[in-house]
């Protein structure tokens, strides 16, 4: 099989996820027999493009025909069976998909955010969760409050770009909804159920997990949406100590907050920015990890690499958050029914949760509100041991790479037309 892997990567110098995750795919395809084209393009180059393709860059979004045509090119020499889509902004343009389907090649795209309603991609403006352009042909309120990139000019550009390609999108043929939530958010869109695939991403074994250690880690990207506030906010609720650590890794907008957190009490660090080596360290040094934030997030990888190490997660409800700690079925009355207990250590019995606290098969999930965060924290402190062992059994079951690689060819070749 051959698949061209089409991809617009964010700049290197804002550590991207999707960049990420895209690179180990194409490594897992090629390790499973798949011939990988890769069709690439960087928001890095755009400094030394010639003026002549920077005049073009305000409408690439909507169309880029330098990569339609180097896009024709590929697909003329190497007859691909299907293009799957990443990131098309902005070198790449949706335009992509119509290119595709003109060669007579099927598209199918993995669904990493909310852009194809939202300006930002997150459902998210002013510290508050915001879907003011759902449902809408042209996103007005992204263009007045300047949700792209702060420019009302580049707004009002993405917006008339979304509302360009509504069909263009609505003609891909299988889309890869990451979570139960991204399919949900299709759906909305008016993408027919039977288009839309759930497949998470995959990481690799990191190995059988160490010992738990001691309290919570939260890392991840120091912005307003990420929940570190809120996080804060929970833990200040607790005397200093009572929890065991709570270590910070990350940079960003809030990284005075969590230094200042760090320099208030003896019971948080903060651990900077950290590579591979030191988030494995981190992790392996803690029990529970944390995913507290305030937006609809769609797939924190943070939750995967704390599974496939063998440690349960505190998160908050929101986004993909829940389907990745099997924590997204269908929810009873708080105090009754299997998601209102908790089961202590062997011997312990049972324990009846606090309100807002559920759980799920391998963590806890709670509202995106500090009183909420503050009374999950010692229920997951107390059953860090008991839901280990699933976490590491739901990241093989679902996330490791073997699993998430095979649905993925199940995918392409359901579309794969039989040669006449």
């Amino acid at each position: 099989m051959r698949v061209v892997v089409a991809h617009n990567r964010y700049r290197e110098a804002q550590p991207s996820g999707e960049n990420t995750i895209v690179d180990a795919e194409i490594a897992q395809l090629a390790a499973a027999g798949v011939e990988v084209l890769p069709f690439l393009r960087s928001s890095d180059e755009i400094p030394s493009m010639p003026k002549s393709a920077k005049a073009l860059l305000p409408v690439s979004p909507i169309y880029a025909p330098r990569a339609q045509q180097e896009l024709s090119r590929l697909i003329t020499e190497h007859r691909p069976d299907v293009l799957h889509l990443h990131n098309p902004y902005p070198l790449l343009s949706p335009w992509v998909v119509r290119t595709a389907h003109k060669h007579g090649v099927p598209v199918v795209q993995t669904v990493h955010n909310y852009r194809q309603v939202c300006s930002s991609g997150l459902y998210f403006r002013d510290g508050m969760i915001c879907q003011d352009c759902r449902g809408r042909t042209l996103g007005v309120p992204a263009i007045v409050h300047r949700c792209y990139r702060g420019s009302r000019a580049q707004s009002a550009l993405m917006a008339t770009t979304l509302a360009v390609h509504r069909g263009t999108w609505k003609s891909v043929d299988r889309f890869i909804a990451l979570t139960s939530a991204v399919a949900d958010h299709l759906r909305d869109y008016g993408v027919p159920a039977d288009r839309i695939v759930v497949k998470p991403n995959g990481i690799p074994d990191p190995g059988a997990p160490a010992p738990l250690g001691d309290g919570f880690l939260y890392m991840a990207r120091l912005s307003p949406e990420k929940g570190l506030g809120l996080l804060l906010d929970a833990w200040r609720r607790h005397p200093d100590g009572s929890l065991g650590p709570l270590r910070i890794a990350g940079d960003g907008e809030l990284r005075p907050l969590a230094e200042a957190a760090a320099a208030e009490r003896a019971d948080v660090t903060y651990l900077g920015p950290l590579d591979r080596a030191g988030v494995r360290a981190a992790i392996e040094a803690s029990a529970v990890i944390i995913a507290a934030s305030t937006w609809h997030d769609v797939l924190p990888t943070v939750i995967i690499e704390a599974l496939a190490s063998g440690r349960p997660v505190l998160g908050t409800a929101l986004g993909g958050i829940p389907y990745l700690l099997g924590a997204d079925g269908p929810r009873e009355p708080a105090g009754t029914g299997p998601a209102a207990v908790a089961t202590a250590a062997p011997g312990e019995g049972r324990v009846a949760l606090p309100t807002g606290v559920q759980v799920g098969e391998a963590g806890w999930v709670v509202p995106p509100e500090p009183a909420a965060m503050a009374a999950g924290l010692p229920v997951a402190r107390a059953g860090a041991a008991r839901l280990a062992p699933a976490a590491r059994a739901r990241y093989e079951r679902t996330f490791h790479p073997d699993v998430v690689t095979r649905q993925l060819i199940d995918v392409y070749a359901s579309l794969v037309r039989p040669p006449r």
